[in-house]
């Protein structure tokens, strides 16, 4: 299935995704990931899609941090380059919910055991021995880090950590709820229209969540926080909401984490 992510001029990063595309065990690991999570679990989609939406906000996350001068953990502890962390990041979130294929508990652990099978032949001839295992225990690592409380250790793991939350519009909300019932799961969902990632005015990066109604504030107080919380990515990001085209103060107050 093809995957439209901006490569720009990283060259590891376009091989990468023609091998993705073409590895068809990989496009099926993701099919039987949503069976498990929209047809057996009733949750939101998990599969293909999410993946790819997911991988093209971390790569725009990762940049926008970037520019503002942070430097991705790959850079500072092992001398790597920025355009080795986009390849991290692009390909633990295209690889976060294989695990689902086997259970949605403990997803997160069945995805590191997957996907630490299939990055040896993805990463082959990308990079040399010493520094594909670097690469790979990086993306190993913002896979298992990706859900609940578990603390990022690096820049790129908290990018994809934040990136799963913030697929949340029109009603993909990473939040389970019964499928059907009208509860606030289910309404806060449908009340996120659009998710918008921008350089911010008083932090790098601005998260602009657009809603129908203010439900919606359900879902950035049960999920987005606690995920920036444990991403370590609090510092860098401002989140502002705008409900029917007014902005929420109150909101805005309540994620800036340096708000007196």
């Amino acid at each position: 299935m093809p995957i439209n992510i901006p490569v720009k001029q990283n060259e590891k990063l376009e091989a990468l995704l023609e091998r993705v595309q073409r590895d068809e065990e990989l496009n099926q690991l993701w099919r039987c990931a949503n069976v498990n999570a929209v047809n057996r679990l009733h949750m939101s989609d998990h599969g293909y899609v999410h993946v790819k939406i997911v991988a093209n906000l971390s790569l725009k996350l990762l940049r926008l941090l970037v520019d503002a001068g942070i430097d991705p953990g790959i850079v500072t502890d092992h001398a790597l380059r920025r355009e080795d962390a986009e390849v991290v990041v692009v390909l633990a979130s295209l690889l976060h919910d294989v695990g689902l294929s086997v259970h949605w508990d403990h997803h997160e652990v069945y995805s590191v055991f997957i996907a630490n099978e299939r990055l040896p032949g993805l990463l082959a001839g990308l990079y040399e021995k010493d520094e594909l295992v670097v690469v790979q225990s990086e993306i190993l690592h913002a896979i298992v880090a990706h859900g609940g409380s578990t603390r990022c250790l690096t820049l790129e793991a908290g990018i994809v950590k934040v990136a799963n939350a913030l697929d949340m519009s029109q009603g993909r909300s990473r939040i389970p709820f019964e499928a059907g019932s009208v509860n606030i799961h289910s309404v806060s969902a449908q009340a996120i229209d659009k998710v918008d990632l921008k350089k911010g005015d008083a932090k790098p990066v601005n998260i602009e969540v657009h809603m129908n109604n203010s439900a919606g504030i359900y879902q950035l107080d049960h999920l987005l926080k606690h995920k920036l919380e444990a991403s370590g990515l609090a510092p860098h990001i401002e989140v502002t909401a705008r409900v029917e085209g007014e902005t929420d103060k109150r909101l805005i107050h309540l994620y800036n984490f340096n708000a007196e």
